[in-house]
């Protein structure tokens, strides 16, 4: 089932990182290196395979762009705000990125 704007709205507000562009929520982190962008990508995927819901990930060295929509729905889910809000839990602690979450 697609979340209506309501379930939309409210999960841009609590997530303001997140970007929503057309039927897809997406985000780029930004991480020390390569190593420390491998290893965040490294835990999406297991969390991923967990959830049964797999992202577009895009990595460029030290920056990785997640991208999230349900295309057997044709749009945007609870699937993918779930996963979205695991991703986050995955982040390195602040102090790695140089005292900045991004």
């Amino acid at each position: 089932m697609l979340l209506d704007a309501t379930a939309r709205s409210q999960f841009l507000a609590d997530h303001p990182d997140w970007a929503l562009v057309g039927e897809t929520i997406s985000r780029v982190f930004k991480l020390t290196d390569f190593n420390e962008a491998m290893g965040f990508v490294t835990r999406v995927a297991l969390a991923a395979e967990v959830a049964d819901h797999h992202p577009d990930i895009d990595i460029r060295w030290s920056k990785v762009t997640i991208a999230l929509t349900t295309h057997d729905a044709g749009g945007l889910t609870a699937k993918d705000t779930e996963l979205a809000s695991t991703i986050e839990s995955l982040v390195p602690s602040p102090w790695s990125l140089g005292g900045r979450r991004q």
